[in-house]
């Protein structure tokens, strides 16, 4: 069912990324947020309302970290020419630091 859900609603998005200038957030409409949206309308149907409450305030934090992520990543291979390995390792770090670091600010 969760394929079917995920398969339907990105096609949903696929669709307005098609017809949305630039081209480049095509892939950025098309994959996370309907696959973010299919888990969370099955959870709500499994698991109800305060389950999926969680759920989404969890993948909010995740999206909020891993813009910070594309940044960092961005800055040290653009201004200081560190590999693409070497930036992204760091970013990770970076990322899982600041999504721990949001949860426990907004849960502590």
């Amino acid at each position: 069912m969760r394929f079917i859900a995920g398969g339907l609603v990105v096609l949903a998005f696929a669709s307005l990324a098609d017809v949305l200038r630039p081209k480049s957030f095509a892939g950025l409409f098309s994959a996370a947020p309907s696959v973010a949206l299919a888990t969370l309308a099955l959870a709500f149907i499994k698991q109800g309302a305060d389950y999926v409450a969680i759920e989404g305030r969890s993948m909010a934090i995740g999206a909020l970290a891993f813009a910070l992520f594309g940044f960092i990543a961005c800055q040290l291979i653009m201004r200081f020419s560190w590999s693409s390995f070497a930036a992204s390792a760091t970013a990770l770090l970076v990322w899982f630091i600041a999504a721990l670091g949001i949860e426990q600010l907004l849960i502590g």
